[in-house]
């Protein structure tokens, strides 16, 4: 018997030690099992969903309803689940968490602005690794600008653009390099020229 076929003999029979045996070979349906079958948590279940991120932050969001140094480790492979487990799970930050989303400037980024809501150094670090995150970190976590977050962003013409329309708002050497002989010079011009309006109005 499958671990699928062993969970459906149970939705349709009850749970029984067999049937969970062999749910229990694939994380999915381990999970599964617990949720719609068991209806509780159980040692046997979790040990098996915790084989797969996906399923041990499912299995903490869904079945234990509360986080688990267990479940935790397990998500802790992927940035991604690091970040849905310490917002929705933890729903506090954490070291831990936090070590393992600033691998991916997308999730340091979200963390920062979502689990924090603050910025720290290291996550800053990790979204700056990308030019259009680093934007995102300064107008959306710092609320201002700062050397790092510019130069980040200035390694990328539209980036630097927006960077210096958005979060500088005036004329800076760095952006201003960053997009000459580029698609983005002439409206960088533009944007200096509604600049110059605005200060005489």
């Amino acid at each position: 018997m499958s671990p699928e076929k062993a969970y459906e003999h149970a939705k349709k029979h009850g749970p029984s030690d067999k049937t969970r045996q062999i749910a229990c070979e694939d994380p999915q349906y381990a999970y599964e099992y617990a949720k719609n079958i068991d209806k509780e948590p159980r040692n046997d279940t979790r040990k098996a969903a915790c084989k797969h991120p996906e399923y041990a932050y499912d299995y903490a969001f869904d079945v234990d309803k509360c986080p688990r140094e267990d479940t935790r480790e397990a998500i802790c492979e992927s940035p991604y689940y690091a970040y849905i487990y310490a917002k929705d799970v933890d729903m506090c930050p954490r070291n831990d968490t936090r070590k393992i989303v600033c691998k991916n400037p997308q999730w340091a980024c979200l963390y920062a602005m979502h689990v924090d809501s603050c910025p720290r150094k290291d996550t800053r670090e990790a979204a700056c690794k990308e030019s259009p995150l680093a934007f995102f970190y300064a107008r959306n976590v710092d609320k201002c600008p700062r050397e790092d977050t510019r130069k980040a962003a200035c390694r990328n013409p539209k980036c630097a653009y927006y960077y210096a329309r958005n979060i500088d708002r005036e004329l800076r050497e760095e952006t201003w390099l960053a997009v000459q002989g580029t698609e983005y010079e002439e409206k960088y011009n533009q944007f200096l020229n509604q600049i110059e309006k605005e200060k005489i109005i």
